[in-house]
């Protein structure tokens, strides 16, 4: 499918507030962006996409499930309007779409075996180690893998985070990479595998790596994501956004602050 003309995908909020109805896409990743078994929207991104969208007049929110590294294709191929995954603003991905301003921010964790049986406690470790260090395709800890210097040969890229606990527990590869946060969610719901404790925080060329995470927009749909920020910027850390996140581990702790997508763009 053609990527969506400015003159058409300007009027993206306008058709969506006519129709009042969206489809939004998420990488059934808990907590971030999911899907409940009887398909309804669920995690810290849809159900901030649903409250925001129903204030701009779109009750029928639809979604699509789809693998992580597809979400940026899909939504510039046009399989839905909004990418609320949780996904991480950062430069290279600034360049392909637009980005809301943040809603969140975290920092990275490991999964390991039970008893973490080779003692992989942050980055460094892994680095030094004879490893396989596991890292869901189109994630940033690729990325952040490649930036601290492990050697390629070391990752495993996974489609997914089931697969990559599934890969842990065969042995296939010795840490699973991700936020703390989906990190700890995936191991409350698997007695084999544990939250790798302490974490080292992780360090590139001196700065502190903490993700933002925020929605994703067509770049032409300017429309559309300024309303969205408009919507965010009265909603972000009000008890409202505290009460909704909370159930999925969020809270005042993962706070943006005053952080925006321009200066994570930059």
């Amino acid at each position: 499918m053609a990527l969506f003309s400015v003159t058409a995908s300007a009027s993206t909020l306008d058709k969506i507030q006519d129709e009042g109805k969206i489809t939004i896409g998420v990488a059934n990743e808990v907590p971030y962006g999911y899907t409940t078994p009887d398909g309804e929207p669920a995690g810290e991104a849809p159900s901030i996409a649903v409250k925001v969208l129903n204030d701009l007049g779109v009750d029928d929110v639809n979604v699509v499930v789809t693998e992580f590294g597809s979400l940026i294709p899909g939504l510039r191929a046009g399989r839905f309007d909004v990418i609320a995954a949780g996904m991480y603003i950062t430069p290279k991905r600034c360049m392909q779409i637009a980005f809301s301003n943040p809603t969140y921010s975290i920092g990275e964790g490991f999964l390991v075996q039970n008893g973490n049986p080779k003692a992989l406690n942050g980055y460094d470790d892994i680095k030094a180690k004879s490893v396989k260090f596991g890292v869901m395709s189109g994630s940033v800890e690729y990325g952040y893998a490649r930036d601290f210097g492990i050697a390629m040969n070391k990752i495993v890229t996974l489609p997914d985070y089931p697969s990559g606990v599934a890969a842990l527990k065969s042995g296939r590869i010795d840490a699973l990479g991700g936020t703390s946060l989906t990190m700890a969610s995936l191991a409350q719901k698997d007695d084999r595998v544990e939250l790798a404790q302490p974490f080292t925080p992780l360090m590139i060329d001196g700065q502190s790596v903490k993700g933002y995470g925020g929605f994703g927009f067509r770049p032409s749909d300017t429309a559309l994501r300024n309303a969205f920020n408009e919507q965010l910027e009265g909603f972000i850390d009000t008890e409202e956004h505290i009460a909704l996140v909370t159930p999925y581990g969020f809270g005042k702790h993962t706070s943006p602050g005053d952080m925006t997508a321009k200066t994570l763009c930059e």
